[in-house]
C-alpha cells in the first residue's frame, strides 16, 4: 500500500472517528441492589434507555475526578453488592478507567457513586408522583360525572340530540386522556418503592 492510499484510507476513516466513542460495550460492575433498582426505576420512569442514563451520569468528568479524589479503596468494603452487567458507550467505560486509574478509586465505586446521585432526582420525581397519583384520583371522579350528565342527556333528549353527541364525544375524548394520564402514573410506580 502506497503513501497516497494510506492517506485515502485515512481520510475516508475520519468520518468515522466521532464514533468511537458512542460504540456500545458491555462492562460487570458489584454495586448495591439498591444501585441497579435506581437505574431500572429511573430509565423506566423517564423513558430513556439505561445506557443513555449511565453516560449521562459518567460523562460529567469534573464530577467523576471529584467523586474519584474522595473515594478511598475500601469505599465498597460494607456495602453488599451484587454482579450486574450494564451497556454503555467506549467513551463512558474510559472515562471510568482512567478517573479509577488516576486516583486510585475503585471502578465499582465510581459506579456506586455516580448512580446515588440520582437520589434527589428520584425524592423530588416521587413527590411529583404522589400528586399526580392524586390529581387523577380527582380527574377519574370528574370523567364519572361527565359519564353520569351523558346518561342523564340521554334519557331527558334522546342518543340523536346534538347536545347529547357533542357530550358523548367530549366523554369519549375524556376518556382517552384518562387512560394517557392513568399509563404515565403507573409509569411512575416503580418509585414507591425505593
Amino acid at each position: 500500500m502506497d503513501k497516497k492510499e494510506r492517506a485515502y484510507i485515512r481520510g475516508a476513516a475520519s468520518p468515522f472517528r466521532g464514533l468511537t466513542g458512542k460504540q456500545s460495550v458491555r462492562a460487570t460492575f458489584r454495586i448495591s441492589s439498591r444501585a441497579i433498582e435506581s437505574m431500572a426505576v429511573v430509565a423506566e420512569h423517564f423513558g430513556i434507555k439505561q445506557k443513555s442514563l449511565f453516560d449521562h451520569l459518567v460523562e460529567d468528568v469534573d464530577a467523576l475526578n471529584a467523586m474519584a479524589e474522595r473515594l478511598t479503596a475500601d469505599a465498597m468494603k460494607e456495602v453488599p453488592r451484587v454482579q450486574k452487567t450494564f451497556v454503555l458507550s467506549r467513551r463512558t467505560l474510559e472515562a471510568l478507567e482512567l478517573a479509577s486509574r488516576q486516583f486510585g478509586a475503585p471502578r465499582d465505586a465510581l459506579v456506586e457513586y455516580s448512580i446515588q446521585r440520582l437520589e434527589e432526582l428520584i425524592e423530588g420525581e416521587r413527590r411529583r408522583h404522589g400528586v399526580r397519583k392524586a390529581l387523577l384520583q380527582r380527574v377519574q371522579e370528574r370523567k364519572k360525572i361527565f359519564h353520569e350528565s351523558l346518561a342523564e342527556s340521554v334519557q331527558a333528549l334522546g342518543e340523536d340530540d346534538p347536545f347529547v353527541e357533542r357530550l358523548a364525544h367530549t366523554c369519549q375524548g375524556l376518556e382517552h386522556a384518562v387512560d394517557e394520564l392513568s399509563r404515565l402514573v403507573k409509569r411512575g410506580e416503580g418509585l414507591e418503592g425505593l
